[in-house]
């Protein structure tokens, strides 16, 4: 190994967390090329089917984001 090379694991905590946002990034950029496997349809096929038969089970996104502020006080 070139020791001038540098790796992932010698970067700053901040630099390691652009580093993910740009892979995600790059990521988000072309869904469609994303794999999704079986398995992961055939849950959120589920969670639908159970919120369309019991909508009153899921929260609404202002319900989500008080509940997490008020967890991680923010």
């Amino acid at each position: 190994m070139d020791p001038n090379t540098v790796s992932i694991f010698d970067l700053s905590p901040p630099e390691k967390l652009q580093l993910v946002e740009d892979l995600w990034d790059d990521l988000a950029a072309t869904p469609a090329n994303v794999p999704v496997h079986e398995w992961q349809k055939e849950e959120l096929a589920r969670r639908k089917a159970n919120l369309e038969k019991n909508p009153a089970s899921g929260l609404s996104w202002d319900e989500v984001r008080r509940r997490v502020r008020k967890r991680y006080d923010r």
